[in-house]
């Protein structure tokens, strides 16, 4: 498949978001897209030397600030991935460095040797896809990482808040997008067991909706 080519999948992609979705992603984070950023990037606990996968990368911000803590003459990498191809041919015209590399891939079939990866990061990718996707999603992260590797995924959760239940819930039926009811139900946490990954814990909450997860693969 050629590289400029969106990759085929059952997932919601957002090609058509691509041209806006810079300025419109800071707007639905109310201003706190950096500091939500940098705490899923400390929760990494980066090495100079390792090699990051960002799946449904979108655009690349969060790539970006991944491969700003690491040392591409080391063999540090943040590779990001995403099945909407104009989402990274914006990531590439962007936010492109000796550190980071985009391409178009399903985050369901990973096109990337077992045990290649250090981390595995995902942001606001799991709601957009269905519970089968999701699980498939989980075991391709916890087959490219290494033992002991780790897994943050930051997504809709179960809501905290009256306003986080009330986003969720508008959410879910102006979208159209019953894989958000899937995740308000609370079972991201299940699927990434079922993957193989240790009990994972809910590190940060944002906006009474948004959590943040950690996990490992033993």
């Amino acid at each position: 498949m050629p590289d400029s080519s969106s990759v085929p999948t059952r997932g919601r992609t957002l090609d058509h978001a691509a041209a806006v979705y810079d300025f419109v992603e800071p707007l639905i984070m109310l201003g706190k897209q950096a500091e939500y950023e940098r705490d899923i990037v400390n929760l990494l606990a980066l090495r100079p030397s390792d090699r990051v996968l960002d799946l449904g990368c979108g655009t690349g911000t969060l790539t970006l600030s991944i491969a700003e803590r690491l040392d591409p003459s080391g063999g540090g990498q943040a590779v990001g991935i995403d099945a909407a191809a104009k989402m990274i041919r914006v990531a590439r015209e962007k936010r492109s460095t000796p550190a980071t590399w985009y391409t178009p891939m399903a985050a369901e079939s990973l096109d990337f040797e077992d045990g290649s990866f250090d981390a595995v990061v995902s942001s606001l990718f799991f709601h957009h896809v269905d519970a089968d996707l999701k699980l498939r999603a989980f075991q391709e992260a916890f087959r490219v990482l290494k033992p002991g590797g780790k897994l943050i995924v930051a997504d809709m959760h179960v809501p905290t808040t009256l306003l986080g239940a009330l986003i969720s819930h508008v959410s879910r039926w102006v979208l159209m997008q019953p894989e958000i009811g899937e995740n308000t139900r609370g079972i991201l946490p299940e699927l990434m067991l079922r993957a193989g990954f240790a009990q994972p814990r809910i590190e940060a909450c944002y906006f009474g909706y948004i959590a943040v997860f950690s996990t490992t693969r033993p």
